[in-house]
């Protein structure tokens, strides 16, 4: 009976510890281009309405406590931007090569309304493909017509060939590029790279023999990986030499390995793996320093019984290597004619959202995708904004990046129930002031900043003006923080007393 107790109490201590809301959390959304297109809705559309459409997407994850957007701007060797390397995406304007008429930098848009929100952009590129069919028409200035030997057929698509060293120099060409002209807080790749195998063999042949660095026939898998080693590698030098302070993130297929084909791999039984198919050795990467963040696809349900999401979520975080492990999530998999039970179940996210807050080394999630918010989703989106994503939180620091702390605050003025503050003058811009956190309490209440409840909001603006919050004036406390661009909390504010 004593036993019993003590298990009950374990699991209630947890249940607890797991709703318990975060004040360091990632909470992101995918929003893919190409492919289960979340935006534009349709290649084509005027400037206006595609500017309409991304206003709409951020205000209804800012809404429902979302800190970042992991935005597809390189589907396929095309760009949603301006660049003189890549053509304009079809997907975007409907015809490759072509601009948005009237002109505009979609990239630039949706980071200026981002950070007008308190949110980041993940820059999201697909490092190898180059076309999502053989029948796409490319335009005339494409990379393939220049570099026709960098191209590679594979079943009905086209890709770079990962062994040449050439094709690998031209992708950190492309990514510096959006690094050094854009204001994007991280760059993002998915689980693409090496192709998902088909019947044929991969044709890398002629590179192999050119380029084979003194690997045989026989550990040819080897030196595929060590390709994709070395572009993973090449990036983040590229990407912390330019820009110090941005991110680079992989999220890889969820399984790295099985146990059965390694003493280190998870106990599944996955058909696919990042390591053996796909040529993605990502936990060497996450050990060595090459990144940043990982996000595995957890795309299957608590207890699959091949692929089970706590298991493999318990798997990854021990595989952090000290650096950030996010997971993602499936939303678009949600639906009460699902003929997979525990899909139909209205919970079932908010569920693995508690396995994950209940794992120390895992710090937040993404969502596959966004377009399935405006959709049934049998009650998650309440669930979120009420409860689980209630108050908002901030995006995990990278202390390898950088741990020092902001200056405070060096004014504050309050006039009634609008205040306005002043941070510190700094040309470094690492240390910049780059949003505030408020916190506000009842006078007399104890105050917790490390209870996320007392988080007002985190802005970027320099004032703000209260509403009133009851009839009767009641007495609060307010204390501002700042935070620099990778998450690092100046020391508190004083308390400014306001009555609202």
């Amino acid at each position: 009976m004593k036993k019993l107790l003590v298990l009950l109490s374990a699991c209630l201590f947890l249940s607890v510890i797991a709703r318990t809301q975060p004040k360091y959390e990632f909470r992101a959304v995918w929003v893919a281009t190409v492919v289960n297109i979340d935006w534009p809705s349709k290649p084509g559309l005027s400037t206006d309405v595609q500017k309409r459409e991304i206003i709409d997407i951020l205000n209804l994850h800012k809404s429902l406590g979302m800190n970042a957007i992991i935005l597809q701007v390189r589907p396929a060797a095309d760009a949603f931007y301006q660049s003189d390397l890549e053509p304009w995406s079809r997907y975007l304007t409907g015809v490759q090569g072509q601009a948005p008429l009237p002109f505009y930098d979609p990239l630039k848009f949706w980071i200026e309304e981002c950070h007008k929100r308190g949110m980041e952009l993940h820059a999201w590129l697909n490092p190898y493909r180059v076309a999502q069919n053989l029948d796409d028409p490319l335009s005339i200035d494409h990379i393939a017509f220049r570099h026709p030997d960098w191209i590679l057929k594979y079943g009905n698509r086209l890709y770079f060939d990962p062994g040449l060293p050439q094709a690998r120099e031209f992708v950190t060409d492309v990514v510096q590029d959006i690094v050094k002209r854009y204001d994007v807080d991280a760059i993002h790749f998915d689980d693409y790279f090496y192709p998902y195998p088909l019947k044929e063999e991969f044709p890398d042949t002629t590179s192999f023999k050119y380029y084979n660095r003194g690997f045989t026939a026989e550990n040819k898998a080897d030196w595929r990986r060590e390709n994709v080693d070395i572009t993973i590698k090449k990036l983040n030098d590229s990407i912390k030499a330019t820009k110090p302070w941005v991110k680079f993130g992989i999220s890889p297929f969820g399984v790295w390995r099985n146990k059965t084909d390694d003493p280190i791999g998870s106990d599944t039984k996955a058909g696919t793996t990042n390591y053996d198919h796909l040529y993605a050795n990502i936990i060497k990467w996450q050990e060595e320093g090459w990144i940043d963040y990982t996000l595995p696809q957890l795309y299957w349900q608590i207890g699959h019984p091949t692929v089970d999401f706590q298991l493999l979520a318990n798997w990854w975080k021990d595989h952090a290597y000290g650096r950030a492990m996010y997971i993602g999530q499936a939303p678009y998999k949600v639906s009460s004619t699902s003929q997979t039970k525990e899909w139909t179940e209205p919970d079932q996210l908010i569920k693995q959202i508690r396995i994950l807050r209940s794992i120390p080394e895992i710090q937040g999630s993404s969502f596959y995708s966004s377009k399935w918010f405006n959709g049934d989703l049998l009650g998650l989106q309440d669930s979120l904004k009420l409860d689980y994503y209630k108050s908002p939180a901030i995006v995990p620091p990278m202390p390898w990046l950088d741990n020092k702390a902001p200056q405070p605050l060096v004014k504050i003025n309050k006039r009634g129930r609008k205040i306005k503050w002043t941070p510190a003058e700094t040309q470094n811009e690492m240390d910049k002031a780059w949003s505030y956190v408020l916190y506000l309490n009842e006078e007399g209440q104890k105050f917790d900043p490390d209870n996320c409840k007392y988080i007002y909001r985190i802005t970027k603006d320099q004032e703000i003006k209260f509403d009133r919050i009851n009839r009767k004036k009641k007495k609060y406390e307010l204390r501002i923080s700042v935070l620099d661009r990778l998450s690092n909390e100046s020391r508190l504010s004083a308390p400014i007393k306001v009555k609202l």
